[in-house]
């Protein structure tokens, strides 16, 4: 059973901290009533929906219509009559309000990795005497294999560097500076990159600048035109709660669009589809960075799971975040700690996004005997428990009760359980 009661009151810099004071502050959360737009399981904590967000209401009934109904009365019909062929710019242009972005620089295609060597080819294109991409050696795997790949097809070179080094390889490459690509949000310790001072010294040096927001779309106010940025990309199944494999979204910037050439021009990308034509041309606008038919049903599910943000300030979901993460870490201080944990997240709210991992030499079996107790985080090598904090629908409630278990795991070394240690092709 998730909870176990009121629990013990614990000191904090000389301040009683409880879990009726956990209650007291999802009470006052101006988001609390967001919670009710998901379908959340009795006896669950959720705390991994910065790996796959959990399922909005409206999305069962809009999948059912656009299977029973769309699809199985409408057939063919439906790409007109239900608008279904122009889902990607309409949805593209929901998430614009969400990246800070205009709603003509948004389009919603294919996966992240698709789209990051689409954004990196065009780059090489658009910059063509500039040789060196620099990027962060603790970046996201397949990130760093696009990168790697795209290098290699444009006659490009890699520079991989530590993450505090990232803006004295910018300089070192100097004029032949092709572009920074950088994920906003680490994915394993959550530590945040400067987006708007690296943008601009990129541009200072003449390149450009290519961000990765798999971890910061729909929990931060990310500011892709305040910062000038070139070229994004991003995941639409984490904190944006499209669903499993929901198809992922690339912004270009206006400035860019009528130059950028992306490598895979696919006939939905053409300025005229339905002529067939055997040459390709590319559409006007962002329209061009589509290639092949889109995944029409991930596309209509994502669009409903967005209306979970309909009219929320993207201000008050920080400062949740802020709040929980923080809650996270100072109990996470004063009760895990003796059980040999450590905090491997940055502790400035400033360098975090919105989940805390958690350092422990047996993180792999804590992770699972923690999902047996009905606290669902995830393990990331190599010894990393990661717990993510969704503001819409994660609790102050859920943080205390979620470290209650996490101690009472320990303290009877659940985790020692063979079950736990069996490793899941899934981690």
């Amino acid at each position: 059973m998730v909870g176990g009661g009121s629990g013990p009151a614990w000191q904090s810099g000389g301040v009683s901290v409880s879990r009726e004071a956990f209650e007291q502050r999802d009470r006052d959360d101006p988001l609390a009533g967001r919670r009710d737009l998901f379908v959340l399981p009795d006896g669950v904590i959720y705390l991994d929906g910065n790996s796959l967000g959990a399922l909005v209401r409206t999305v069962p009934e809009r999948m059912r219509s656009a299977v029973e109904d769309e699809w199985g009365s409408g057939l063919i019909r439906s790409w007109n009559d239900a608008d279904w062929y122009t889902a990607p710019q309409r949805v593209g242009a929901q998430l614009a309000a969400l990246v800070g972005a205009d709603a003509d620089e948004v389009i919603v295609c294919d996966s992240t990795s698709v789209n990051l060597f689409k954004v990196l080819v065009a780059a090489a294109r658009l910059e063509p005497t500039r040789r060196t991409i620099v990027t962060d050696e603790t970046t996201f795997p397949t990130d760093a294999y696009i990168t790697t790949e795209a290098a290699g097809l444009t006659g490009t070179v890699v520079s991989s560097v530590a993450s505090d080094e990232v803006v004295a390889a910018m300089e070192a490459a100097g004029e032949d500076l092709l572009a920074v690509s950088l994920t906003d949000v680490d994915y394993r310790t959550a530590r945040r990159h400067d987006m708007r001072a690296i943008t601009q010294r990129a541009h200072e040096l003449g390149g450009l600048a290519v961000w990765d927001l798999c971890h910061s779309a729909g929990v931060l106010p990310v500011d892709l035109a305040g910062c000038s940025v070139d070229l994004a990309v991003g995941c639409t199944y984490k904190y944006l709660n499209g669903g499993p494999g929901s198809p992922a979204f690339v912004f270009v910037a206006a400035r860019h669009l009528d130059a950028i050439q992306q490598p895979l021009p696919g006939w939905h990308g053409h300025a005229r589809p339905f002529a067939l034509e055997a040459a390709y041309e590319p559409a006007p606008g962002i329209v061009r960075m589509l290639s092949g038919t889109a995944p029409q049903l991930g596309l209509l599910a994502l669009e409903a799971a967005l209306t979970a943000y309909k009219d929320v300030a993207l201000d008050d979901v920080r400062a949740k975040s802020i709040a929980l993460t923080e809650a996270f870490i100072e109990l996470a201080d004063e009760r895990l700690a003796a059980h040999g944990f450590t905090v491997a997240s940055p502790r400035r709210s400033a360098e975090r996004g919105s989940h805390v991992a958690l350092g422990h030499d047996h993180a792999y079996g804590i992770t699972q005997a923690l999902i047996a107790r009905g606290v669902i985080g995830d393990f990331r090598e190599p010894n990393l428990v990661r717990l993510g904090f969704a503001p819409l629908y994660v609790r102050h409630v859920d943080v205390w009760d979620a470290v209650e278990l996490l101690v009472d795991v320990m303290e009877r070394e659940e985790w020692t359980d063979a079950a736990h240690q069996q490793r899941n092709a899934v981690t």
